[in-house]
């Protein structure tokens, strides 16, 4: 005879819910967050102060990523002057970033001369329903895209290059955001940004770095699997959140669950080569398949 899930271990599975989000949460905010923040920078660099600071002067959200490219200035500007979207694209992830885009869905492997001149003032789209605008451009030197709200604005990012020597620059990415606190889907897409910005910034770093330098950026089928592998562990997460309220023995899936939260952190921010995310993925689906199946039996046997 089927025993009924009673009220009060709906209240501790759903408490043990909330625990796990909780240590997630704090998994990110304490051992992730902090890190991605200051992605490739020194601590010089971090605190630095960088045309459009003041364009943000109490941001919620501060992020200053670097890589170092074996190139000059002058041959790293072009790829920041007509970098966006309908432009030349943003070099990271080019299935997301550049869906819709009349230019196409890859990003440019070459200069545009057209997009060579932008001014302080023009548009910026950065998607297929938002857009900054260029503030501040010092050619070879700095161009910062500002909101569109007048000062304070709410948010800047700035790209700027720094000589190391005759050969080798700095390429410093730095991003400042203010919360909308009191409109709620902007906040939406505020934790998009927290959560995204950490991912696709140091992808745009390296992506102009391998056009610089000349090496092979990642092919779409490689940024396919990449992705694919993100929403089958996020997924693989809520399934697993599911079982927890509908399997008797529940401890497993909450682990489960657990173990894919952690497998989609790791994927997403320590960037594995793309080959361990699809072996972590199929392991987690491998892990689940084997609970379904062991439930299945055992209430056979009942």
């Amino acid at each position: 005879m089927k025993r009924s899930i009673t009220g009060s271990s709906v209240v501790t599975r759903l408490l043990a819910v909330m625990a796990l989000l909780c240590l997630l949460a704090a998994i990110y905010l304490f051992g992730i967050r902090p890190s991605q923040l200051r992605w490739g920078a020194t601590p010089a660099e971090v605190s630095r102060n960088m045309p459009g600071d003041e364009l943000v002067p109490d941001p919620n959200f501060c992020a200053t990523r670097v890589v170092t490219i074996r190139g000059t200035p002058q041959q790293i500007w072009p790829w920041l002057a007509q970098m966006g979207y309908r432009r030349a694209g943003f070099y990271g992830y080019d299935l997301i970033e550049n869906l819709g885009s009349e230019k196409g869905i890859r990003s440019a492997d070459w200069i545009l001369p057209d997009l060579q001149d932008p001014k302080t003032g023009d548009e910026l789209p950065i998607s297929a329903v938002a857009s900054m605008t260029f503030g501040s451009i010092q050619p070879e030197s700095y161009l910062v895209w500002q909101g569109k709200a007048a000062i304070p604005s709410d948010g800047s990012i700035v790209w700027a290059l720094y000589p190391v020597d005759e050969t080798r620059t700095r390429l410093v990415s730095r991003a400042r955001l203010r919360y909308h606190w009191a409109h709620p889907g902007l906040l939406l897409l505020d934790l998009f940004t927290e959560l995204g910005d950490h991912v696709a910034v140091p992808r745009v770093l390296l992506g102009i770095k391998a056009r610089v330098e000349g090496s092979r950026p990642p092919s779409l089928i490689e940024e396919a699997v990449e992705i694919t592998v993100w929403l089958l562990l996020l997924v693989e997460s809520a399934a697993a959140v599911v079982l927890v309220f509908f399997r008797r023995q529940w401890g497993r899936s909450w682990m489960l669950a657990f173990a894919s939260g952690l497998s989609l952190f790791l994927v997403l921010y320590a960037r594995p080569p793309v080959w361990i995310g699809v072996a972590i993925a199929l392991a987690l689906i491998g892990t689940m398949s084997m609970l379904l199946r062991t439930g299945a039996k055992r209430q056979s046997w009942k």
